[in-house]
């Protein structure tokens, strides 16, 4: 594509349609706007297919496609997943008592059963490994005069009498489920519910919301029974945030009409105006279309790649609209005016949307399906608005043109600016114009690139205490007044933190489970994560078997210990709970309780167990972490710190190809690669100040600021340098590019801004801080287009030939360009 300049006196003015060539321009020019209104008809076809398409897009989420499963820890649980129900995705409901009684009353256990019986035969519950006070599964072990003895804890003759009540009181205390299914004060107990990635009966993903909606109406049917329920789980966290995330299309609306205000205010053309905004929501029609065609659906974490789109496609349309704008104003016909707006801006729009696409595609390295699906929804919006805005906008504009008044009010702002850039036009120059053109000269570039140094340094410094995984306790996706986590605050204050669970998988020969030698080296992993002050309790059947020790030899603590003879290791597996061994007696599990699931405890408990592992695997034993919901999650934050520095390398190593590709110059990438970079830095500190870690929520931001912040640099830089190389100073190239891009950079970077910081009042806590990163990411790359790449631009793309200096002494705050520096 030829690159005329920038520089809109180059072009002539043609007011007649008559006088301007057709066959001018680019081949690719020249095929789109001479068939403009077979181009127009297409888009109104495909706009009309995939809206229709868009009918049948879903929101919904699954359990493995939030978590690596590719990491040799997930791995490890998939691969046992079908021997170890209940430590992947499991909800647990709490049902307290109001009564004085506490748990031990009538009404109390008949609540619990009906609650048991009812979310019993919900899809999806992996019925076999249901637990509560009412499974036959859960059981009471006891000695007796006659030796060992057992049952369920609720006794098959339970009558509700006094006499019964109190024997399942007896029942509890011997059943060792205090602190896991019964809380230690008897108010409250547990009702688990495991389940499965897929509904049975079905085949269908469970529907996550539809179960959220269905235990919300458990809630309150129960409660006006006289009890309280607690509700937390993955399940639950998605169905919450799901309902919440329904408020997204508030916060998309209020987004369209402030951009549409601001851009109104700016331009005081509707027609325009429309245009800017209308191409934009084509191209989320187009994909929200897509989507269900290609067999994708909307989640948790995509969910807001619908409005990013949207930003961009404003950020390129309002571009587009102010040079066509302002060639109007100078008298030239609305048709040439878009075409001469298409060869000044197509190749800078190509390579931001390219620039974009590409960063959002590296999220594709990153081994969590969630964040690879929302790498190929904004890849596929972004690729839709390279036809929406850089096409079908010039074009309809070429259609409608801009209001009379409109274009007047643009031409006389930019003679109001001093457009012409040198001395004397000095005293026209717009002041806030004149004052970014002062970072072309060097004691101002210096001052820019020292603060931008010193900033850097500091920024970098704080950085590098950034958490990797969540910092706060619960679901850190939710507010922390949420519903969800006081529910969470309640488990964690009653039942031993219970809801936080690292499982360390033990792989034996077959029946090697219950042999001295393996329970011996399962207790001493069991003593060493004791130590550990995130730990609050652990589990395993070598705890058991001390526990059985004592209980038949009269209770006494002196046989508190494994037992070495076979035969009755063997006699206290028969009566092991079934969670703790599978069936072929080759895997066994060591449970460790968290205090909650924050990157510093699961670091020292992954810190633990992998150097046992080292220090003990033998060819008669492995200790395999992880499952338990605590230990996905530590794989995750594994696979999310090493993706975080990845991500980054490869966001940065395709936006310098790109930016090489399109300006030929190595000097020209630093300039407008550098200012991304330093707002990466800051945009890190301030993930540190304001408390939030890298995680699945926030992985992407990063990298979706730099794919969007590079944008303002490539438009600003390629005016320049289209204006350098015909001849201008640094100074006039700079102004110029000021005055033809730079107020929409401005305008943009502001208003996209504000609009992403009104997220913050979202009652979804990632998406409020995804908000406000973007935010900052938006202005903070917009100042560093106007501030530090002209600074930087100084010493990098002009030389100081003695002409130049001359004219500065003489008044003039440009330099000549070195043809060398300059051309592509």
């Amino acid at each position: 594509m030829s690159h005329a300049p920038s520089s809109t006196a180059a072009e002539p003015v043609i007011a007649d349609l008559a006088d301007f060539d057709q066959r001018s321009g680019s081949i690719v020019e020249r095929a789109l706007f001479n068939h403009r209104h077979i181009v127009v008809l297409l888009c109104a076809l495909v706009t009309a297919l995939l809206g229709w398409q868009a009918r049948h897009l879903e929101l919904q989420a699954a359990f493995e496609k939030m978590i690596p499963t590719r990491h040799p820890y997930i791995a490890n649980w998939l691969a046992n997943k079908d021997q170890l129900a209940g430590l992947g995705n499991t909800l647990r409901i709490a049902v307290e008592a109001k009564g004085e009684a506490g748990i031990f009353d009538r009404a109390y256990l008949d609540t619990v059963r009906r609650i048991s019986d009812e979310v019993f035969l919900y899809p999806g519950v992996d019925r076999p490994y249901m637990k509560s006070l009412w499974a036959p599964a859960v059981r009471w072990t006891g000695v007796t005069e006659d030796g060992l003895d057992g049952g369920p804890v609720i006794p098959d003759d339970y009558d509700g009498s006094a006499r019964a009540l109190e024997q399942v009181r007896l029942n509890v205390e011997r059943s060792g489920e205090i602190g896991m299914l019964v809380a230690p004060d008897f108010r409250s107990s547990i009702v688990l519910l495991p389940l499965q990635d897929t509904v049975a009966e079905t085949g269908k993903p469970v529907d996550y919301h539809a179960l959220s909606l269905r235990l919300e109406e458990l809630r309150a049917k129960y409660e006006a029974e006289g009890v309280t329920i607690h509700i937390t789980g993955f399940a639950k966290v998605v169905g919450d945030l799901i309902d919440g995330l329904k408020q997204v299309m508030l916060f998309f609306a209020m987004a369209i009409a402030i951009c549409t205000a601001v851009l109104w205010w700016y331009t005081r053309c509707v027609r325009s105006t429309v245009l800017v905004v209308v191409c934009s929501l084509v191209a989320v029609v187009w994909l929200l279309g897509l989507l269900p065609t290609l067999g994708y659906a909307l989640d948790p974490y995509s969910v807001l790649v619908p409005f990013l789109v949207f930003a961009i496609g404003m950020s390129h349309g309002a571009q587009k609209m102010n040079g066509i704008m302002q060639d109007i104003g100078r008298g030239t016909h609305r048709l040439v005016a878009a075409r001469y707006t298409f060869r000044r801006l197509f190749l800078a729009g190509l390579t931001a949307l390219l620039a974009d696409a590409v960063g959002f595609a590296v999220l594709m390295v990153i081994d969590i399906r969630v964040i690879q699906d929302l790498a190929v929804t904004a890849s596929l919006g972004v690729a839709g608005l390279i036809f929406t805005n850089l096409v079908l906008l010039p074009i309809l504009l070429s259609y409608t043109g801009v209001s009379a008044s409109a274009a007047a009010r643009s031409l006389r702002a930019e003679q109001a600016g001093g457009a012409d850039g040198d001395s004397s036009g000095a005293q026209a120059r717009h002041p806030f114009w004149a004052f970014l053109d002062h970072f072309t000269r060097p004691r101002w570039a210096r001052v820019a690139i020292g603060a931008a140094l010193a900033m850097g340094a500091a920024g970098f410094a704080v950085s590098t205490h950034l958490r990797i995984g969540d910092t706060d306790p619960g679901a850190p996706e939710l507010r922390p007044d949420s519903r969800y986590n006081r529910d969470n605050a309640f488990m964690v204050k009653n039942f031993g933190a219970s809801s936080d669970t690292f499982v360390v998988m033990v792989k034996t020969p077959e029946f090697g489970c219950a042999s001295y030698s393996t329970l011996a080296r399962v207790d001493a992993l069991e003593d060493e994560l004791q130590q550990l002050p995130g730990v609050v309790a652990t589990s395993s059947l070598a705890a058991l078997a001390k526990r059985a020790s004592t209980g038949m030899n009269e209770g006494s603590l002196k046989w508190y210990e494994i037992p070495r003879t076979q035969d009755l290791l063997n006699s206290i597996v028969t009566r092991a709970p079934r969670e703790m061994f599978n069936q072929r007696c080759d895997l066994l599990t060591v449970y460790a309780w968290l205090a909650d699931h924050k990157a510093d405890t699961l670091d020292s408990v992954v810190r633990t167990v992998e150097r046992f592992a080292a220090e003990h695997d033998a060819d008669d034993i492995r200790f395999l972490p992880a499952a338990g919901n605590a230990g996905i999650e530590a794989a995750t934050n594994i696979v999310v710190k090493r993706a975080n520095v990845q991500m980054l390398l490869l966001v940065y190593a395709a936006v310098t190809v790109l930016a090489f590709i399109t300006f030929r110059s190595w000097r020209a990438v630093v300039c407008a690669v550098l200012p991304l970079m330093l707002t990466s830095v800051l945009c890190e500190a301030l993930m540190v100040a304001l408390g939030i870690g890298v995680k699945v929520a926030t992985l992407p931001v990063i990298a979706l600021g730099v794919g969007i912040g590079v944008d303002y640099a490539l438009y600003v830089l390629s005016v320049t340098l289209a204006c350098l190389r015909a001849g201008q100073t640094l100074s006039q190239a700079y102004y110029r590019a000021l005055l033809f891009t730079g107020k929409v950079v401005v305008l943009t970077g502001i208003t996209l801004g504000i609009a992403v910081v009104t997220w913050a009042w979202s009652p979804i806590k990632f998406q409020a801080d995804m908000g406000l990163l973007l935010a900052f990411m938006f202005v903070w790359n917009m100042l560093g287009a106007l501030i530090l790449l002209p600074a930087l631009g100084r010493f990098l793309l002009v030389s100081d030939r003695p002409a130049a200096r001359a004219r500065e002494a003489g008044g003039e705050a440009g330099f000549t360009p070195s043809a060398r520096e300059v051309s592509p």
